[in-house]
């Protein structure tokens, strides 16, 4: 029995991670990350839980990228802390991945393996080949899993556009191929499912970009995500038309591009290239900047010139910045409070909803019919997406004539059975999000945001006591004091109150109470959030320090 289960993706956008398992043979596509929401309070990230992977290390042949997306090889560090299994990626990917484990201080014992599209590559009783998709990032592979059930082909991220480079275009004939020769499931990218008709054609993009630029009299500043290198060969050679220098600024970005020349993907003449140094040495009319922040990242450069606080760049009334990026849900606020910071010191802002700057790396609804028509398969499983994307997608397939007992609707943990006749979703392993806050893996749960949330939104208030042993006199305090509550030198009565309800606690219980602190402490407690919320109408979170010295 093949049994497919996915550990993230599913349900969600982020956090990609999938099983592919037959007897003793296991193999894993995709380690991806999710950005944290907004009630995940101080956590940098989540990666996907990953005790199925644990229970069944020595199972694992190793883990297949699709691209280098951060949703897709974010959580691969963490990965490899559990096992140090083979790693295997087209080159971009691996460039990308090798940053992240240096960063990590993983890559000196990591077995990283190049794939190429084409190749084919055996696990176990599994048989890989890789086929090349086009999306928003370069070497992008989907996979054809030969199983000993049948083939299951997995789409990865991807769209289908006939007017990128070769290494963009995804290869429908190879699709078709296995199409034509049987295969049992067809995984596909869900994401995009919402949208009508195909997706943009990027040679539409390039000429907007082009107008905007040749209409700009100063400096042009696009923002973009660093690893969109056909995005930046494209305005590379839009500014070599129009006789600009190049300034590539941002860490992220800095590292995607060195990677990207490295391997011949990225071509900048030297002559034209400049280092921030240079560019007071040039007309504003010459200088482009290539640079991260389209999504209102805080500490990103765009945003550090957007607040005036970027060491060299400081942005001047004949600017013009084109975010040549989607809003990525959750991050409209901030990309908003960016471009209003841009317009106050001078700059014209240009961006998706007033100008056809983006072309999505995610097939639109034709364009997912069209790999279902390609593939043929006798079963169907909508992947990565939200569960509306997955429901439409599920409906989406029946209008192509997939039979509805053939449609698999899978989340997070659920495992998906093959047999040669028969396909069902049974049963279901242990899966969930991991929160990462510093060094910190799972070790905050829903009881700390908890906390951290009452501590943002109501503060602290701390008692500190002190107490003799032997005669049980207070001979220090009460001490209030409080953090993002109140204002104390407006409100000292609050405070001045509070030490008063604290005393006659004191007061009420004697000196020969057996405990006496502890209650002291859990009635302080009590009693302080009674009183606070009495006056002020706030709970804030009460923390007595009380001692017996």
């Amino acid at each position: 029995m093949l049994k497919i289960i996915p550990l993230g993706g599913l349900g969600e956008i982020g956090l990609n991670m999938m099983v592919f398992e037959y007897e003793d043979s296991m193999f894993i596509v995709d380690a991806g990350l999710m950005f944290p929401e907004d009630y995940m309070l101080g956590i940098d990230y989540v990666i996907p839980d990953m005790t199925y992977i644990r229970q069944n290390r020595s199972k694992i042949g190793g883990i297949i990228l699709t691209h280098g997306h951060e949703d897709h090889i974010g959580a691969l560090p963490y990965l490899l802390r559990e096992k140090n299994m083979p790693v295997f990626g087209t080159p971009f990917t691996l460039g990308l991945v090798r940053h992240k484990l240096e960063e990590h201080n993983l890559l000196e014992n990591a077995r990283l393996y190049e794939i190429l599209p084409g190749e084919k590559l055996r696990l176990g009783v599994f048989e890989l080949e890789f086929i090349r998709v086009g999306h928003s990032v370069i070497d992008g592979v989907g996979i054809a899993v030969k199983t000993p059930v049948g083939v299951v082909v997995h789409t990865g991220d991807f769209k289908i556009s006939h007017s990128a480079g070769n290494e963009m275009i995804t290869d429908v004939n190879r699709f078709a191929r296995y199409g034509e020769k049987g295969v049992l499931a067809l995984l596909s990218d869900s994401t995009n499912v919402e949208k009508e008709g195909y997706t943009i054609n990027a040679q539409e993009i390039c000429e907007t970009l082009d107008k905007i630029i040749a209409k700009s009299t100063g400096r042009v500043i696009v923002a973009l995500f660093a690893s969109n290198v056909v995005r930046i060969q494209q305005v590379v050679n839009i500014a070599r038309a129009r006789k600009r220098k190049i300034l590539i600024n941002g860490r992220s970005i800095e590292t995607s591009v060195n990677i990207a020349k490295d391997l011949k993907y990225l071509d900048i003449p030297v002559e034209m290239e400049i280092d921030i140094g240079q560019v007071g040495n040039h007309p504003d009319s010459e200088i482009m900047m290539i640079t991260t922040g389209s999504q209102g990242e805080p500490m990103s450069a765009l945003a550090r010139m957007a607040a005036g606080t970027h060491r060299h760049i400081k942005i001047k009334e004949e600017d013009t910045v084109i975010l040549s990026s989607k809003f990525i849900p959750g991050n409209e606020k901030a990309i908003a409070n960016i471009i209003n910071r841009l317009y106050k010191r001078g700059a014209d802002v240009i961006y998706e909803k007033i100008s056809a700057i983006h072309v999505s790396g995610h097939a639109f609804k034709e364009e997912l019919k069209l790999m279902m028509n390609l593939t043929r398969p006798k079963y169907f499983i909508p992947i990565h997406g939200e569960y509306r994307h997955l429901i439409l997608h599920a409906r989406l397939a029946k209008e192509v004539g997939i039979r509805d007992d053939r449609i698999l609707l899978a989340e997070d943990g659920h495992i998906i059975e093959f047999t040669k006749n028969r396909a069902k979703v049974n049963g279901r392993v242990q899966t969930g999000r991991v929160l990462v806050d510093g060094k910190g893996i799972g070790d905050v749960g829903r009881s700390v945001l908890k906390e951290r949330r009452a501590l943002s939104e109501h503060g602290l208030v701390a008692v500190t006591m002190a107490f003799d042993e032997e005669t049980g006199v207070v001979i220090y305090g009460p001490d209030v004091t409080s953090r993002g509550f109140v204002f104390e030198h407006d409100t000292g009565h609050l405070v001045e109150d509070a030490q008063c309800v604290v005393l006659e606690i004191v007061e009420e219980i004697g000196t020969d109470i057996p405990n006496r602190v502890d209650l002291i402490r859990s009635k302080v407690r009590t009693a302080l959030k009674q009183y606070f919320f009495f006056t002020i109408g706030r709970r804030p979170v009460i923390i007595p320090f009380i001692i017996e010295v």
